[in-house]
């Protein structure tokens, strides 16, 4: 019988796709070298970095393809890795000509970048940033995210990424988790590691997570901001000249108070505030499931109104939430159906339905109503 064609191999290896890049691995120029012995194929593949965490992964897809091709009785798999001109040359391919000196964020013009913003701390911010990136990319979107929040950084536990961002030759390849691409200071800090870094240092930080990473296609990034108006929050401003805002924040009085003070910061950047979020909005009763309110209620939309941009949802609370925040398996991941995750999923769905929101500036026309109890 006859030996594999050489075209249907090419064909299959080109359906083997870099799991962190997302392009296959011909296009990448990591194909080594293909030896036909009879009816056994031995693909070598030339990876990215010595050492490579997901070079199981690539193994597995070259046995998959290569070995559906007719002819083909037997795949191995070899590896070997790039030089660093070879590492040089896939850098500028990908990067596709944007000037090295450019400092601003690396995405496609097509890229909506979103800045998930709070006046304060402690409303959920993450968890909601973690479980809307899962609900954008269950609608077949491409999606990032950036952990920006540089002293309370939680979106790799969120998302319970253990591996590090790959670098070729001094760019950045962000972890994959649950179809997301991820980056946060997080993952150049030893386990519990604190960031003591000052102004031009933490801006520079930024600077890498935004020009340095390699990001690829996306539909979507979605930036967890730190809460409050700080240097952090005016430095990504800076950096995000097309980004839009949306805004957390909680039912309570305190929190509308200060969320609006991070609404007049989005509108000093020039950044078109898309609308509004309240979390924690409501608790069912274990007992018998009817809502309670701990925190107050209509808190969301005073706060809508009064900037007067939409409210997109309220999200329920939930002790489900927690746990898949705390665990590393977001509860759109393990539980779609959960009151919470269809919430979510409803503001994704508002979000994609409307194109990118106008600049403009945001008003704030009146005091801050008090919310019911």
């Amino acid at each position: 019988m006859s030996s594999p064609a050489t075209d249907a191999l090419q064909t299959a290896l080109a359906q083997v796709i870099d799991p962190e890049l997302r392009r296959n691995v011909v296009e990448l120029g990591m194909v080594d070298a293909v030896d036909v012995d009879g009816r056994h194929v031995h693909v070598t593949i030339r990876l990215t970095v010595p050492g490579c965490p997901l070079k199981s992964n690539i193994e597995a897809q070259v046995q998959m393809h290569v070995g559906a091709v007719p002819g083909v009785d037997g795949v191995s798999v070899g590896f070997t890795h790039m030089d660093e001109q070879q590492r040089a040359a896939l850098r500028s391919q990908l990067r596709g000509g944007r000037s090295e000196s450019e400092r601003t964020i690396a995405v496609e013009e097509r890229t909506r970048v979103i800045a998930i913003a709070s006046g304060k701390g402690g409303v959920g911010k993450s968890s909601l940033t973690v479980n809307l990136a899962l609900a954008l990319r269950a609608r077949g979107l491409e999606v990032g995210v950036v952990d920006a929040d540089i002293y309370g950084y939680s979106i790799p536990g969120m998302l319970g990424i253990q591996q590090r961002p790959v670098v070729v030759d001094k760019m950045i390849v962000p972890p994959v988790a649950h179809d997301l691409k991820v980056m946060s200071i997080g993952f150049f800090l030893d386990d519990g590691g604190s960031v003591v870094w000052r102004g031009p240092m933490l801006h520079r930080a930024l600077e890498q997570f935004l020009s340095d990473v390699y990001w690829g296609p996306l539909d979507y990034l979605l930036i967890d901001m730190p809460p409050g108006t700080g240097d952090v929050g005016l430095s990504l401003g800076q950096l995000l000249p097309r980004s839009e805002a949306v805004l957390v924040t909680t039912p309570q009085l305190a929190a509308q108070r200060v969320a609006s003070r991070a609404a007049q910061m989005v509108e000093k950047l020039g950044q078109p505030l898309i609308g509004v979020i309240e979390n924690m909005s409501s608790l069912a009763c274990p007992c018998c499931g009817e809502a309670t309110y701990p925190f107050g209620r209509g808190g969301g939309a005073a706060l809508a109104e009064q900037l007067g941009v939409p409210l997109l949802g309220e999200v329920p609370l939930e002790d489900t939430l927690r746990q898949g925040s705390d665990s590393g398996a977001p509860i759109f991941s393990t539980d779609p159906d959960a009151a919470s995750a269809r919430a979510i999923a409803a503001i994704a769905q508002r979000i994609a339905a409307t194109g990118p929101a106008p600049a403009g500036p945001v008003h704030i026309s009146s005091p801050l109503a008090v919310v019911k109890g």
